[in-house]
């Protein structure tokens, strides 16, 4: 038997705040993939400290992933999950190569920039539709992300 969820906010906006999770969860997962590539491929004298910073950064981004998906099941949306539907949602650009560290650190650093965009976004329109839930959740993502791009700039500074 299917019930209906009467969590306070109307289906039509849980589905737009759904839509707009949708985005967060491709940049979170893209992001992620990126880092897990550069962990493995990373090579010079910054490898150590690279390889094992990228390890705390994939993990982190694989928790958030799964934080943000199951925010859309409680919406009681479908959280998207495949390549196809990651790729026409996310803003981080792809990297099929192995650039050199710098390069993977400043890729990391606009990665994060763009998913801290996303997730203002996604703030904006929680807040719009009365979702303190998914604002709380979004805010989180948003100042991680700030906050792994500045460790990244620091970097290379």
């Amino acid at each position: 038997m299917v019930h209906d969820i009467h969590i306070g906010i109307a289906r039509k906006d849980r589905k737009k705040i759904a839509q707009s999770l949708a985005h967060l969860l491709a940049d979170t997962y893209s992001l992620y993939l990126k880092t897990h590539s550069f962990h493995w491929n990373v090579t010079g004298p910054q490898f150590n400290s690279l390889h094992l910073m990228f390890e705390q950064q994939y993990n982190a981004l694989w928790m958030a992933a799964d934080e943000v998906a199951e925010r859309i099941r409680t919406l009681d949306e479908v959280a998207p999950g495949s390549y196809s539907q990651f790729a026409g949602l996310t803003s981080i650009k792809e990297e099929t190569g192995v650039p050199e560290w710098k390069n993977m650190v400043r890729q990391l650093q606009d990665g994060h920039e763009a998913a801290a965009a996303t997730a203002r976004k996604v703030v904006k329109v929680a807040v719009d539709s009365g979702d303190d839930g998914t604002a709380d959740l979004a805010t989180g993502r948003l100042k991680d992300h700030e906050k792994t791009a500045w460790m990244l700039r620091a970097l290379l500074a």
